[in-house]
């Protein structure tokens, strides 16, 4: 198993809502993810559904790569950032020849407007590795082992970007293991189930900036002013953490052109362990919740040669409602549980070539407070791939997705109900992924 975590342990940058990661396999990505939890291709379904495994009469190795290129952007942007000074003003209550100044000083607070350089290419590239094992115990039994992500982001500011205090660095890398049992009660009915370790490592990093200003008005020689920009950290962490999943899973085979599956994942929370300094204090522990998810799919063989597939996807983000350290939240998210759905097919064209296609309409879970460091919206899915049937045990996979998103306007603020300091931004995130495996049975 530690060679499985090892191959996982590379960062991922999100491409599903939030900072989810769906990039399990070549063969998921052809089409959209559209039926993974229930075609069983390849020994990749375990990702989705344990209760698949029953459609492998043999021992079946799976694993890939897959190559997320971001495009994610920050447009239009204005930094709303607090000035605090002071005005002296000496007075002479005395004479020319026997001056007797004081100081009268009158301290102010004030607001500052930056427009911002738009900047690009935040969402840093990634490769992320997947690998999957089913073993056939019985006739009725089934073991898998599986290593992969589901969550992940990766996102890096430039150190000189004005609104530093929301940009800064925001990275979040994981692996799952996972070790599984399969049941095929009957001819129609499959049950799975296991247990997932998914280890997490987060690094988020913000400074944090303050304009200072200072004028004086001396008899004689008129106001002068001076200001000079105070520039700290804000946040620093460096952690990590373990905690254990669960996920189940059922499938049901009306016979073997349709069938229906559905699974359900448990997401702990990860406690993690490390380096934490927030506005001069060190704290001990980061909590990062993270989400549950449940997922709905059905294949139908309709025609020799076709098959129509879909999911219904949803993400608990609810529980992602603030990061928090110790008994303080560092950031307030406040998301809202999120779906997707898609939808594609399948052309079994030859004995060597199976072609693929698939949509997918994936909703954001990002409600009213939206933040640049995590730039999300609502986004379309264009997928396509192929297999390649080296022979009857071995088949290499690609696959290729063009992800769509959406102009954001955003105002976010580093407390709620207090203006200052605040940012004014428009984001977009697209992507480009492509990814290849290879797949052997026993």
């Amino acid at each position: 198993m530690s060679a499985l975590a090892t191959a996982s342990l590379i960062s991922a940058t999100a491409t599903a809502a939030g900072f989810q990661v769906n990039e399990h396999s070549a063969t998921g990505l052809g089409r959209a993810f559209s039926g993974d939890a229930v075609i069983g291709d390849n020994a990749s379904v375990l990702s989705r559904n344990a209760a698949a495994m029953t459609l492998f009469k043999r021992d079946a190795m799976s694993m890939g790569l897959t190559y997320v290129r971001p495009d994610s952007t920050v447009k239009d942007a204005q930094y709303h950032s607090a000035q605090i000074g002071g005005n002296v003003h000496a007075v002479n209550n005395g004479t020319v020849l026997r001056p007797d100044l004081s100081l009268e000083i009158t301290p102010y607070a004030t607001s500052t407007v930056t427009d911002v350089d738009d900047v690009e290419g935040i969402g840093k590239q990634a490769v992320v590795p997947n690998i999957y094992y089913i073993h056939r115990l019985s006739d009725d039994w089934y073991l898998g082992l599986a290593a992969y992500s589901n969550f992940g982001t990766d996102i890096e500011f430039e150190p000189d970007y004005a609104a530093a205090v929301f940009g800064g660095t925001t990275k979040v890398t994981s692996m799952n293991a996972g070790i599984s049992l399969a049941y095929k009660m009957n001819d129609h009915l499959s049950f799975g189930g296991g247990i997932d370790v998914i280890y997490g490592i987060g690094t988020l990093y913000r400074d944090m900036g303050l304009e200072l200003c200072l004028s004086a008005t001396v008899p004689g020689s008129g106001t002068s002013e001076r200001c000079s920009g105070v520039q700290g950290n804000a946040l620093s962490v460096e952690a990590s953490g373990v905690g254990v999943g669960a996920n189940v899973g059922m499938m049901y085979e009306v016979n073997e052109n349709h069938r229906f599956g559905l699974s359900y994942k448990y997401s702990p929370e990860i406690e993690a362990q490390g380096d934490i300094h927030y506005v001069g204090q060190t704290l001990d522990t980061l909590y990062l919740a993270l989400p549950d998810i449940a997922e709905f799919s059905g294949y139908h063989r309709v025609l020799p040669q076709v098959a129509l597939h879909y999911s219904v996807q949803w993400i608990s983000w609810s529980k992602f409602d603030a990061l928090k350290a110790d008994d303080m939240a560092l950031k307030e998210f406040e998301w809202q549980d999120s779906y997707h759905y898609s939808l594609g097919a399948t052309w079994y064209a030859t004995d060597n070539w199976t072609l693929r296609t698939g949509y997918m309409f994936d909703k954001t879970p990002v409600d009213q407070l939206a933040s640049i460091s995590i730039p999300d919206s609502n986004r379309q899915w264009l997928s396509a791939g192929a297999t390649y049937h080296w022979s009857a045990n071995t088949s290499i996979d690609f696959g290729m997705t063009y992800l769509i998103g959406e102009d954001v306007e955003i105002t976010e603020y580093l407390e709620e109900h207090v203006s200052l300091p605040r940012v004014e931004a428009t984001t977009r995130s697209d992507a480009v992924l492509f990814a290849m495996q290879f797949s052997h049975s026993f």
